[in-house]
């Protein structure tokens, strides 16, 4: 009953003087950049002015639902593929596509480029100490832990066990009935629930049952979803201070960013607490899942395993499923692509055997190229933790955020030619004396999909594995046919992870 009236009372002085002059300071910007006209396009972005105490905030706000896209079109004009943006308050964020600058962010000077207290701070209600949402040595341990699931062993049984059962007792069922009965399917939804399932068995031990005929989503979906969305929507904000405040006096969004988390932790609380009850039962469990080698790592609080439960469901549920999700969707744009990689998988036994499905060069090349385009996650920040000089002289202080923009990297000419644009999986395959492609991959640094340096993504083949499976598995017996009229172009947009809008 007495930590509200003294956040109030710690706020209130600051709370009076931006409601009197943030107002003011609106009022007067938004005038000014509502009588410019519509949200710039391609066309005829530039890097946007600066303007006191609100820098480029108001360009950034005009572009809506293509702020993604509208960054991105600014770095490929920008000299060096590199430029700062400048941020409301005197703050600073730079924003690059160089490879040189890449590799110098995420492993020249791994050390000075952290999550930082602008991001952590920002997502901490959601995320907590999670291994995306940390730096230093609880980064460091959540990693090693992590890391055993990830070796041959573990992602020959995740192929050939629970994969294979999610795919033959769920969705193929699911696609085969709506087929059968010419029903549409909301494609998108069906991948997120695909990969939930798949993470809460591999890492928890768990089956989340979500894959269901039922369109129907559960407390827990639509409370991930929201939680997601509004915590992420805080970087967008004027000011940090704008959802601190509205958070302190638990009003508009972050009334329901707060009742989100809560049903989310709740539900990750309940996977932790009938893990500890399982390993208390049982002498040795029949196969050790990650979430079983954190409780026996000695680390049992419950509050930070379930943190990295949430780290993992983020993980694991997302990012495969958006690109699966685009990756389809190209595929309805590119039939010849579509034919290849059908031959090649009739080619193979329909069995899910870990080698066949490792072994499919042209859908793992494919794959490479719709995640090129569509990347699951499109941009990446850091926080500078001392003043330093990028690889092509940009200047960067101590404090300020530096963005790689991954999206904007897969659409840069000097990096993959006049043809970027295309969805070619060949600039990924060279043909070797027998006549077969070969894969050539891409140094991480130019294609940081799936980040690079210390922070290289633990599970990148597992993703390929669960991925190469879907694609075979489908394209065996189906043809994913888009409803949305010829022509019509679908919005990337990104809440901690790509998504797919409706008709942009």
């Amino acid at each position: 009953m007495i930590a509200i009236p003294l956040n109030l009372e710690l706020i209130a002085p600051l709370f009076l003087f931006l409601s009197l002059i943030l107002p003011l300071i609106f009022f007067f910007y938004s005038s000014l950049f509502n009588n410019k006209g519509a949200a710039p396009t391609k066309q005829n972005v530039t890097i946007p002015k600066s303007y006191p105490l609100i820098g480029s905030y108001f360009a950034l706000k005009r572009t809506g639902n293509r702020r993604i896209q509208w960054l991105s079109d600014i770095v490929q004009i920008s000299p060096a593929n590199t430029f700062t943006f400048h941020r409301p308050l005197g703050r600073l964020q730079v924003f690059t596509g160089n490879p040189a600058n890449v590799e110098h962010i995420l492993k020249t000077r791994f050390s000075n480029y952290q999550k930082g207290y602008s991001v952590t701070s920002t997502l901490s209600d959601f995320l907590g100490t999670g291994i995306f949402n940390t730096d230093g040595n609880t980064w460091k341990f959540q990693r090693q832990v992590a890391s055993h699931e990830f070796n041959t062993k573990s992602l020959r049984k995740f192929v050939e066990h629970v994969v294979d059962a999610e795919l033959s007792d769920r969705l193929i069922p699911i696609m085969a009935s709506a087929a059968q009965q010419d029903q549409i399917l909301d494609f998108q939804d069906i991948l997120q629930r695909f990969a939930f399932d798949n993470i809460c068995k591999i890492a928890f031990g768990f089956d989340a049952e979500y894959l269901t005929s039922s369109a129907e989503r559960s407390k827990f979906a639509v409370a991930y979803e929201e939680a997601i969305e509004i915590s992420s929507k805080r970087f967008r904000e004027l000011s940090p201070l704008v959802w601190k405040v509205k958070r302190a006096l638990n009003i508009g969004s972050e009334k329901r960013c707060r009742m989100a988390v809560r049903e989310v932790h709740e539900f990750a609380k309940n996977i932790v607490r009938e893990k500890k009850r399982e390993l208390k039962e049982k002498e040795s469990l029949e196969s050790v899942d990650m979430l079983s080698r954190f409780l026996s790592s000695g680390h049992s609080d419950e509050d930070f395993v379930t943190d990295i439960v949430i780290s993992f469901i983020l993980a694991g549920k997302d990012t495969t499923s958006a690109a699966l999700t685009w990756f389809f969707w190209l595929l309805s744009k590119y039939p010849r692509v579509e034919k290849e990689i059908v031959n090649e998988i009739m080619e193979k036994s329909e069995a899910p055997v870990y080698d066949e499905v490792k072994h499919m060069v042209y859908t793992h090349a494919a794959l490479c190229e719709s995640m090129r385009l569509y990347p699951p996650v499109p941009m990446d920040t850091k926080e500078a933790v001392e003043d330093d000089v990028l690889p092509d002289g940009t200047v960067v202080k101590k404090g300020s955020l530096v963005t790689y923009h991954v999206y904007a990297m897969g659409r840069l000419e000097s990096i993959w030619g006049e043809d970027w644009a295309e969805f070619k999986p060949e600039r990924w395959l060279q043909k070797v004396e027998s006549g077969k492609w070969k894969f050539v991959p891409k140094d991480s640094f130019t294609y940081p999909v799936f980040q690079a340096g210390p922070r290289m993504c633990l599970g990148k083949d597992m993703a390929f594995m669960q991925m190469q499976s879907v694609v075979a598995a489908i394209l065996r017996r189906f043809a994913v046919v888009p409803t949305v009229a010829e022509g019509v172009e679908l919005n990337f947009i990104s809440f901690l992870s790509a998504q797919m809008e409706g008709p942009a």
